[in-house]
């Protein structure tokens, strides 16, 4: 394996102010090279990183092994440490993740909206890189190949700050991506992994608006919180994932039971579950019982409006702080609104921006729906669980943003590029 250029851990310790400088220069020298790399060297070295990834399976495997020993002995719970477990699937996965966005279109450099201007010169716009990307996340050391991947091939330099917990996966996966850039003519540099676990490390690198252009914070909501309020640098983010479903009185009831049992029971830990379904009053008493009965068969715990538990024996009183709660648990509220507007209105006032469902056959409401609901994914007859960088056909995603500038839902190579525009012209001064 190609050995990692490390800062000693003491040196770090004493002076990460200079350690970070130092990180940060590197990485806006190398985002210069990368984007001027073409898609070509961009793939080998993708296709390189995924190569080392699998013949260095031993020594990724041995260092994992060293964080969950450590992991084990700190007291991390047994979710953390799944989280944090590589094994040989994995590690093929990430190979794959690698191979697959080599695979995918270059956005750099397209150009779009080239037109003529009454004085005779062209006016368009160059899809170009970011520049330099921070990246701060927890537990999965996966989320070190994904990151930097997606950061190469949209022609940006990437540092990355994964976990303490994770440190010498992370470590090992580094030594992946550096012999693969190496590989492929590129500077190792395009992509750091931070060698040291002082959290003074992240305070800097969220306020170097002179080296980095982008943070995408990855973790909990108290992660993102602290990154949003603390960095001088534009950050790509969404703080929860409190995602509504609406069954419209003129929903297909087959439809509708389908759609919410999946958006809340597909999976219960990821921020495009449902975590609270609307139901017009004219349909309440038909689908709300075979909705009952099967989220009791999955043991989701019910909390609910009079008007719901008036249907659902089971269903015990929603409190004003359940409409606001991201539960990420087999725990689902359940309002029964007048119609559509109520529904929007509860919209309005208590989403997280996230991703909401209408579940209706009139094409009226659902044109409204999509037009009046402000959020990043919008959908009609479909459940909450497709609102995904691969289910949008993106390949991958970094993460998936609420925000409403630049990058919006999930947040795939085209998020991570800007544009700029261009002027051509033949002499052409301005009178």
């Amino acid at each position: 394996m190609a050995k990692i250029m490390t800062v000693p851990a003491e040196t770090a310790q004493l002076d990460v102010r200079a350690y970070m400088s130092d990180v940060g220069r590197q990485a806006r020298e190398a985002s210069r090279a990368m984007a001027r790399a073409g898609t070509r060297v961009k793939d080998a070295a993708l296709l390189a990183i995924a190569a080392q990834l699998l013949a260095n399976e031993a020594a990724l495997l041995a260092a994992n092994a060293r964080d969950l020993e450590q992991g084990r002995a700190a007291g991390l719970d047994a979710a953390l440490l799944d989280r944090l477990t590589l094994n040989t699937a994995g590690i093929t996965g990430m190979a794959e993740g690698l191979r697959q966005i080599a695979a995918l279109p270059d956005p750099v450099g397209e150009i779009t909206d080239m037109n003529y201007r009454p004085s005779g010169i062209q006016v368009g716009r160059m899809r170009v890189p970011l520049g330099v990307i921070g990246i701060i996340y927890e537990s999965r050391p996966n989320v070190t190949a994904d990151a930097a991947a997606l950061c190469l091939k949209s022609g940006n330099a990437a540092i990355l700050r994964g976990g303490s917990e994770a440190f010498h996966s992370n470590r090992a996966i580094a030594a992946c991506i550096h012999a693969g850039l190496e590989a492929a003519g590129l500077p190792r540099h395009a992509v750091q992994v931070m060698e040291t676990t002082d959290r003074a490390a992240v305070g800097l690198l969220i306020t170097m608006p002179e080296y980095v252009d982008v943070i995408v914070p990855r973790g909990g909501k108290g992660l993102i919180e602290r990154i949003s309020a603390e960095a001088r640098v534009p950050v790509i983010k969404h703080l929860n994932g409190i995602c509504h479903v609406y069954i419209d009185d003129r929903a297909d009831r087959d439809k509708a039971v389908r759609i919410a049992f999946n958006a809340k029971t597909h999976r219960y830990g990821v921020c495009n579950a449902m975590e609270t379904l609307l139901v017009a009053e004219g349909v309440a008493a038909q689908v709300l019982p075979e909705l009952g009965r099967l989220y009791g068969e999955k043991g989701v715990e019910l909390r609910g409006c009079p008007a719901t538990r008036a249907i659902l024996a089971q269903a015990v009183e929603a409190t004003a702080e359940d409409w606001d709660t991201e539960y990420l648990a087999p725990i689902l509220s359940i309002r029964v609104v007048p119609g559509l507007e109520e529904a929007i209105e509860h919209i309005h006032r208590h989403s997280s921006g996230h991703t909401e469902s209408i579940v209706t056959e009139d094409i009226g409401r659902a044109r409204r729906f999509l037009t009046e609901v402000d959020s990043s994914s919008v959908m009609v007859n479909a459940s909450t669980r497709f609102a995904d960088g691969f289910e949008y056909g993106l390949g991958a995603e970094i993460g998936i943003s609420t925000d409403k500038i630049h990058a919006r839902g999930p947040v795939g190579l085209e998020g991570l590029t800007s544009r700029k525009y261009i002027v051509v012209g033949d002499g052409h001064i301005r009178e």
